[in-house]
């Protein structure tokens, strides 16, 4: 039994912070998961079809209206939820992460965006203290653009469930991983940059951080089966350090919610053989065009 009142936290909501994007923020997260020059959509700003990639909202939570480098123990830690500990912010590992993209991104947000947070589930295991978190994104009229859930330790139970039956393999993309990803998708986490902080923390050293090998994986994802993410959901289930390479093997499963086709992907760290990014899931709406605001 929990020598805290974890119950307490759940239904927790935090201030809704303000939040805010320039066209070159979407460059930079874009070449921080890897788009290419065949991808000018996404790393062009003057090509006719520049568009947001889907997944950037996730790296909101750490950039949140700034335009230069950010605290990151203030931004993760400054809201405490009543009935949890105190906790190191450099050792919060994140579980697992997934997007309900309800509306396009436009390319430049302008003031009044905020992310609000709400925390709908809380759990103790041996290894520590899962919380499970909502976040919602909305513009300056309060219309909500892109939910969230956030799982910011150990084990989600979000879109991403478990492993699902694979029954046809489509493509495996491969990439190797970067320290300088963490600066371009606004994530200032030492634990990604400073050994030390990586060997008190048990890791060893350096490990890259998951929400790089998200945006790679939905590029890989999109790449193998064209048209609109709807959602994206993944489990994080082993660290990636700098120079590994991962490989991403996807599924077609076949009809999902709302007209989208559901697809399978795990990806797999060939330096150490294990799964780096498991259950994953992605419900794609194929053939529909990209759109821009």
């Amino acid at each position: 039994m929990s020598q805290f009142d974890l119950a307490r936290a759940v239904g927790h909501e935090s201030k809704p912070s303000p939040v805010a994007w320039t066209k070159r923020d979407l460059l930079l997260y874009a070449l921080g998961i890897g788009a290419k020059k065949d991808e000018l959509e996404y790393v062009y700003e003057l090509d006719e079809r520049f568009v947001a990639f889907p997944t950037y909202p996730v790296v909101l939570m750490l950039k949140g209206a700034s335009s230069d480098v950010t605290d990151f123990s203030k931004m993760v830690g400054s809201d405490r939820a009543p009935g949890l500990p105190e906790f190191d912010p450099n050792r919060a590992i994140h579980g697992g992460m997934s997007i309900e993209i309800l509306k396009p991104l436009p390319l430049q947000s302008g003031e009044g965006w905020t992310l609000s947070k709400k925390i709908i589930g809380v759990t103790e295991n041996k290894s520590g203290i899962i919380v499970d978190a909502e976040l919602m994104l909305r513009d300056p009229k309060g219309t909500p653009f892109q939910s969230r859930l956030l799982d910011s330790t150990l084990e989600p139970k979000l879109l991403a469930g478990a492993s699902p039956k694979l029954s046809r393999l489509d493509r495996k993309p491969r990439t190797r991983q970067r320290t300088a990803s963490r600066i371009m998708c606004g994530d200032y986490n030492p634990l990604h940059i400073d050994p030390s902080i990586g060997k008190r923390t048990g890791f060893g050293g350096v490990i890259l951080h998951g929400l790089s090998s998200y945006g790679f994986a939905a590029r890989a994802v999109l790449k193998s089966v064209p048209g609109e993410l709807k959602a994206f959901g993944v489990r994080f289930t082993s660290p990636v350090r700098p120079g590994d390479t991962l490989e991403t093997s996807i599924w077609e499963m076949g009809p999902g919610p709302d007209g989208t086709t559901e697809v399978a992907f795990v990806q797999k760290n060939l330096a150490t053989g294990k799964i780096a990014l498991g259950a994953g899931v992605a419900y794609i709406r194929k053939g529909a065009p990209k759109s821009k605001l």
